[in-house]
């Protein structure tokens, strides 16, 4: 079947939900590692997408509700994947993993790059890294020390109450030039104490002031990006476009993190940095990927041209092996945008995949059925 027009609908026969452990050398377990999912057409042609890390509960979603009723729908464009789900209970990362996987076949058949399938036109992007909250001021610039060694040019410090100011002036002292976003990860309140935390901050020329608040709370949100200078910048509290739409009409923000996983997936978090965009909103990807399946995804969408902060890229010293061919990472702060490839511009590595499975279903027509360890074994060495 030739797959040259949107007016070719698409079939999903097969699908291959393979669940990784955690990490390297982790132990054969259910319990919240990542899930590759692979979706192939009648014709053999393959997508890719991930689940960063699955509950027990998601698993048993996905294998025994979305996967089927992705295989009753066909769909002419990605963006008509999603109706297979529409009436099942809600979940963002499941429905980001199937989505992402049907862009990626969409684009393959298709002979074309993800990034331009989605209407991206970069060729590379700058590169940002986080930092988690390290134990004192002397080892925190000595971490920004090692990324920006490698290249990195914009630095996201975590930062709580009593752990703000003072760490993000230590930085800029050593590294006067530096771009620096703080994220606050839901820590403050409307305390005076915490609001006086959050001014001290103001002053310092950074990029963004991220998820302050819990994320339920939009109101205080909007009181703060009315007050501050710095932009207030949103991820957690956004798990849908709906959400994003409320916060732009709340003046919540003036910047977004935008999160194909806790969106739900490349089609919604298309449309949200439309929005965004549309809103006057500065516009960055970050990334709960677990494997470079995930970052590359994240790579494609942040190749639209409304997305003008650095991409969120593993940090120096990440030493897990990367799961597709070649890795995805940043060289000296640059991460390349693939585009001799078709999809996602990575081939998935099976012999790695197979190292670190620790259990695969294939689910088709006649059902879910195990694949077990001797066929696991039997394509190592294979890449797709």
């Amino acid at each position: 079947m030739a797959h040259t027009g949107s007016a070719t609908a698409t079939r999903i026969v097969e699908l291959e939900l393979i669940r990784l452990r955690p990490a390297p050398g982790g132990r054969n377990t259910d319990s919240d590692g990542p899930v590759l999912v692979r979706v192939a057409d009648d014709d053999g042609v393959s997508g890719w997408g991930e689940l960063p890390a699955a509950t027990p509960a998601q698993w048993d979603a996905l294998t025994a509700e979305f996967a089927p009723a992705l295989l009753r729908h066909s769909w002419r464009r990605p963006t008509e994947a999603g109706d297979a789900w529409a009436d099942l209970p809600r979940d963002s990362a499941v429905a980001s993993a199937l989505d992402t996987a049907c862009w990626d076949l969409w684009s393959r058949q298709r002979g074309t790059p993800l990034s331009h399938a989605l209407g991206g036109d970069r060729t590379a992007l700058t590169a940002g890294v986080t930092l988690a909250r390290q134990v004192t001021l002397e080892s925190v610039v000595t971490e920004v020390n090692r990324q920006v060694g490698s290249g990195f040019r914009r630095i996201r410090l975590e930062v709580e109450p009593g752990w703000d100011a003072d760490v993000v002036r230590a930085v800029q002292t050593s590294f006067p030039f530096l771009v620096l976003q703080v994220d606050g990860g839901g820590r403050y309140t409307e305390s005076s104490a915490d609001l006086d935390s959050l001014r001290s901050l103001d002053g310092l020329g950074l990029l963004a002031v991220e998820d302050p608040f819990a994320p339920d709370d939009l109101a205080a949100y909007a009181r703060l990006a009315a007050e501050l200078r710095t932009p207030v910048a949103l991820g957690r509290p956004l798990s849908s476009v709906e959400d994003l739409a409320d916060a732009v009409r709340a003046e919540a923000g003036g910047a977004v993190n935008v999160d194909l996983t806790r969106l739900g997936g490349l089609t919604a978090a298309r449309r949200a940095v439309d929005l965004a965009v549309d809103a006057g909103w500065q516009v960055w990807c970050g990334s709960s990927a677990a494997t470079g399946v995930g970052r590359a995804a994240v790579v494609a969408l942040a190749s639209l041209a409304g997305v003008t902060l650095p991409v969120e890229m593993p940090g120096a010293g990440s030493r897990n092996r990367d799961l597709v061919v070649p890795p995805v990472r940043a060289h000296d702060g640059v991460v390349p945008i693939p585009l001799a490839e078709s999809g996602l511009g990575h081939g998935v590595d099976r012999a790695a995949v197979a190292e670190r499975a620790a259990r695969t279903l294939v689910v088709d027509a006649d059902g879910p059925r195990e694949v077990r360890a001797e066929r696991a074994r039997e394509a190592r060495g294979r890449r797709r």
